[in-house]
């Protein structure tokens, strides 16, 4: 049972961590479990894989993009303070466009576009494999249920976006030369979005994850969000060829 000591503090209780000690555990799990060491993704960058397995990934990825903007606005339906709510609804807009034609999900499409698929191969959901559906389910219903602290947390894997995107842009410029370069117009929007949409939520998690208790949980919901990330490449992995487009 916890008791009150003379300093105020209650005895049973562990300390939190520091904002900055919060912060080295949180970028530490982005290190070791960020899907960029998914052995899918590196076969990509380092130019392995096929044309219809580049494909597979850029038709069922878009499962996820596609809802991208969906856990945001349950995400700002959590938030009480209108300018929180002003500062995400930048999230939404930058998938959904201003208007139509515009926005992440537009330019995901032209992705898929100039590696040969046509749009209903992506729109269409029942193309979609079984594993990724699943896990982009996971991750919505996560946003949906869990407290605003858990599911800003989890978006945390934007802090290591940047980097990622400045890779893949390399590789598709070297090893798939005959995706037109203006289909790779997502990956350099995001490098800018995503390192500013990284630094806002780690500001809020700093902000408000201030017992040890909130602070595990904020560290917790990262590590589920990017195991969402990595199953996800491993329902693409090992999906039959030609799985979510038509070939």
């Amino acid at each position: 049972m916890s008791t009150a000591t003379l300093d105020g503090t209650v005895s049973g209780e562990r300390e939190p961590w520091t904002a900055d000690e919060l912060t080295e555990r949180l970028r530490a799990v982005s290190a070791e479990r960020y899907h960029d060491r998914h052995p899918f993704n590196v076969r990509m960058h380092e130019g392995d894989l096929s044309p219809g397995e580049l494909r597979r990934w850029i038709a069922n990825r878009f499962h996820y993009q596609r809802h991208i903007p969906v856990k945001d606005a349950l995400i700002l339906a959590k938030f009480d303070d209108p300018g929180l709510r002003r500062g995400w609804l930048r999230r939404i807009r930058d998938h959904d466009g201003e208007r139509p034609g515009d926005g992440g999900i537009e330019r995901w499409l032209r992705l898929g576009e100039a590696a040969g698929l046509g749009r209903d191969e992506l729109t269409d959901a029942s193309r979609t494999l079984p594993g990724v559906r699943l896990a982009v389910e996971g991750y919505v219903n996560f946003c949906r249920l869990r407290p605003a602290l858990d599911a800003v947390a989890a978006s945390l894997t934007e802090l290591s976006a940047p980097d990622l995107m400045r890779t893949r842009i390399a590789a598709f410029e070297k090893h798939y030369p005959w995706i037109d370069t203006d289909g790779l117009a997502y990956f350099r929007g995001r490098v800018e979005q995503g390192g500013r949409d990284g630094r806002e939520a780690l500001g809020l998690v700093r902000a408000w994850a201030r017992t040890r208790e909130q602070q595990e949980r904020a560290v917790a919901a990262l590590a589920f969000k990017c195991d969402v990330l990595w199953a996800l490449l491993d329902a693409v992995d090992r999906g039959p060829a030609g799985a979510g487009t038509k070939e």
